[in-house]
């Protein structure tokens, strides 16, 4: 494996949307419940607690 770094094999988009000034607040799009993301972003939006959930589940293991 020479060359490989651990950055070849973890390709995860860890982008996020900018945080909301106040409400209205986007709905995390598994719960329903208010996220930090401004009601007008497209796209995926995940309340804290969800996107926690998810980075451990998607986390590369070693």
């Amino acid at each position: 494996m020479s060359g490989e770094t651990e950055r070849d094999y973890c390709l995860i988009d860890a982008t996020t949307p900018p945080r909301a000034d106040g409400p209205p607040y986007a709905e995390c799009v598994l719960c329903r419940k208010p996220t930090e993301y401004p009601e007008s972003h497209k796209g995926v939006t995940l309340c804290p607690a969800c996107e926690w959930q998810e980075a451990q589940r998607t986390a590369c293991s070693g």
